[in-house]
Formats: structure tokens, sequence, C-alpha cells
């Protein structure tokens, strides 16, 4: 009775993570109607995470000191920072200008068939048979969604979608190239390093190219800034951490299929976006290709 209390409430841990990070999406749309760019609202997104990531960096400064880390590890954190976080979500945030909420997450979705794609092309891992016919599976949902979407909204798609396919695929790179390095740190001190060097970069590539005041936004966009660092950002992430701990990462793979469902409700109450029947249809094959790659994977 315990254990099956147990593993209910690492499910509801679990989707609630999910509900949240797929609340990124819409509250980044609701802050571009008040004519702010991607780098501004990136910038703020990592101006209000910094002190939590700092905090946690301290935090956990002496975990693993058992592990023998190296000055070149460090080096490898900044790449993987710059790569995984900083480049990952700039790109998805200047996607987002361009394309739907709902069709940003059903792209981003698709990063477990890049990492599959990845492992196989620089590591040699097999791939069988179920997971290249669920690959092949998702890769179709997507060219279905997306047929119908560019005769909705123009050519501006395929560039939106671009721009969140790079996300997709920076962010798998990052996945496939830091799991020897992850060990040494462990799973939150790491975490915690490469997203302070991503808050960095942000800093250094707004303070580069953007001649827009910090402080002339309107204030709805900073209280959108801080719920998109809080509540799509630091919250989820060790909610989804916990709920792996709980019910194993082959359930959460599960669990994580509400992900594209809940942003697509998300997106229709806060943004008033709709899906035709079509790409509802789309959608629906990417989560059942990914399900299928998740559940072989693990």
């Amino acid at each position: 009775m315990q254990t099956t209390r147990h593993f209910w409430l690492g499910i509801i841990i679990g989707v609630l993570g999910i509900v949240l990070f797929s609340s990124k999406a819409v509250m980044v749309k609701l802050t571009y109607n008040y004519q702010v760019d991607a780098i501004s609202v990136l910038l703020l997104r990592m101006l209000f995470s910094f002190p939590f990531y700092i905090i946690i960096a301290y935090i956990y400064r002496n975990k693993n000191n058992d592990v023998k880390i190296k000055n070149k590890d460090y080096v490898w954190v900044v790449f993987f920072g710059f790569v995984g976080y900083y480049l990952a979500s700039y790109f998805d945030f200047v996607g987002l200008t361009y394309i739907k909420a709902s069709l940003e997450r059903i792209i981003l979705f698709l990063y477990p068939t890049i990492v599959l794609l990845l492992n196989r092309l620089f590591l040699k891992q097999p791939i069988t048979k179920t997971q290249a016919g669920a690959i092949g599976l998702t890769y179709l949902g997507i060219v279905i969604a997306f047929s119908d979407e560019v005769a909705i909204s123009g050519t501006d798609t395929y560039l939106g979608g671009f721009f969140i396919l790079l996300s997709a695929i920076t962010y798998a790179s990052y996945l496939v190239g830091s799991g020897w390095l992850i060990p040494k740190f462990g799973v939150v001190k790491f975490t915690a390093y490469a997203m302070l060097v991503s808050c960095i970069c942000v800093f250094i590539h707004y303070s580069i190219i953007s001649k827009i005041s910090l402080f002339s936004f309107a204030w709805e966009v900073y209280v959108l800034g801080f719920l998109i660092a809080v509540f799509a950002t630091v919250i989820p992430s060790f909610l989804v951490s916990i709920s792996i701990k709980m019910i194993s990462s082959s359930n959460f793979a599960i669990v994580a299929g509400i992900g594209p469902i809940s942003t697509i409700i998300l997106a229709a109450i806060f943004l008033n976006e709709t899906l035709t029947l079509l790409q509802l249809i789309g959608a629906l094959i990417v989560i059942v290709g990914i399900l299928l790659v998740s559940l072989k994977k693990n």
C-alpha cells in the first residue's frame, strides 16, 4: 500500500514538473505580445534564475569530492553549458518568434530520437528495428503537422521550425557528450554549473548586441520573466529529478508523453492557439513514436 502511494506520488510530481516545463513556451509567446525580442526574454529568464543556481552550486560544492576532477573537466563544463543550455535556449526562443508554442513543443520532443542518431553516428551504438521504426514514425508526424501549418501561416514556419530543430539538436548533443562528465560532478552540481555558464553567455550576448535598456520593458514582461525562470525552469528541473528517483526513468518516459499535450492545452487557453485535425494527428504520431523510442531505450 505504501509502495503504491509512493509510486502515484512520484507520477503526480512528474506530471506537475512536465506541465510546468510545458508552460515555458506559452509564457515566452505571451512576452512577445509586448514587443520584446528573444534575447531580452532569455536575459530575464537567466537573470531571475541566476541566484537560485548560485545557491545550489554553493550548497552542493562539496558533493562528489571523493572523485578527482581535473582542470580540463571544468573546461568541458563550460563547453556543455554553452552548447546545452545557452545555444539550445537561444535557438528555442528565436524559433518561438515564428511558430506556435504547441508546434515548438512537438519539435523539441524529438530530442530522444536525435540522441539515438548521434549515439549511432559518433559512439557506434546500434539502433534496433523497433527504434528505427519509431524514429521514422516521429518524423512522419512532424511532416504531417508542419505541412498543414505552412499552408496556414506561410513560409516563416520553416524558419521557426529550423531554429527549434537546432535547439533540439544542440540539447541532444549536450546529453550525448556530457554523459561521461556528469558522474564526476553529480547531476545537481553539474546542472548548476552548466546553467551558470549559460547565464554568463546570455549576459555577454545581450551586452554586445542589444541596444534596448534592461529597465525599459512593461512591468508584465518582468513578471513573465520571473515566472519563466522560477516556475518553468528551476522548480520543474527538481520535480523531474525527484519523480525519476521515485518511479524510475522508464516510467517517467511515459509520463513525459503529456508534455506536448499540456502545451497544446495551455496554448489554447492562454494564446488562443488552435491546431487543425491533421496537426493533432501528427502530434499524436510523434508522441507514440517518442514513447516507443524512450521505452525501448530504457
